[in-house]
Formats: structure tokens, sequence, C-alpha cells
């Protein structure tokens, strides 16, 4: 089963455009990155810029709108993400309690859609769907 840990750190929607982790925090979070890999569960991660230095596209009325961050209405956002494959939703929140995060972070864990769990249906109009991600 794939599951994405989605890294929401605290403060972060408030943070500068150009705003780094310390060294030390890279430091344990590549430690962490690094038994997801001897364990062989880590699909990818990535970091993300502050939502400062972002862009939103709503499409209210079909009229795509485009806004430049920050985002005074947001409280929380995504920092990075892993995306990891487990046996379980157990599994899971056990690699993301491993996690070097700091008191106000939170990981929110999300399984990710097969197309083998969708209706038969479904599944037909998705057949191309492998093609598009590699």
């Amino acid at each position: 089963m794939r599951f994405m840990m989605l890294m929401i750190p605290g403060g972060y929607a408030s943070a500068a455009p150009d705003n780094m982790p310390s060294a030390e925090g890279v430091a344990a979070m590549m430690k962490y990155n690094e038994e997801l890999k001897k364990a062989g569960v880590l699909l990818a991660l990535e970091g993300l810029h502050p939502p400062a230095s972002g862009v939103r596209v709503s499409f209210k009325g079909g009229k795509p709108t485009a806004v430049d961050g920050p985002f005074a209405e947001v409280k929380e956002v995504l920092g990075g993400y892993w995306m990891i494959d487990v046996r379980s939703r157990e599994e899971a929140v056990e690699w993301a309690r491993r996690c070097p995060a700091g008191d106000s972070d939170v990981i929110e864990i999300r399984r990710v859609h097969e197309v083998s769990e969708f209706p038969q249906e479904v599944q037909k109009m998705a057949e191309d769907f492998s093609k598009l991600t590699g």
C-alpha cells in the first residue's frame, strides 16, 4: 500500500519566502530519510518552499484566477512530503512517529488511490494512467 505522509510544519503559513531550515534540522531529517530508504519503503520525498513564494489558482465560476502568496486565510500548509510503500496503515503511522518533527509540526498520512481499487468502468477510463506517471 502506498501512503503519502504530508508534513505540516507549525508556523510555516507565515514564513518568509526565503525561509530555510537549519543545518541541524536538515541533518536530523536526512538521518530519518536514510532510515526510510534502508528499510526499502521510500518511493519519493520533497520539501516545499513557504506559501509566501507560492501561487494559488482558483476556479470560481469556471474562470481561473491566480493569486500570489502569502495566503492570509491559511492556517496549515504543506512543507513537504514522503511517498512510502508499506504493508499497512499502522506501519505508515509507525514511520511517521519516528520523524524528528518539532513540537508544533503535524504529519498527515493519506493512502494513495490505486487504479485497481476502482470499479471496472472507472479502471477502463483510467487505463492509460500508468503511461502518464511512468
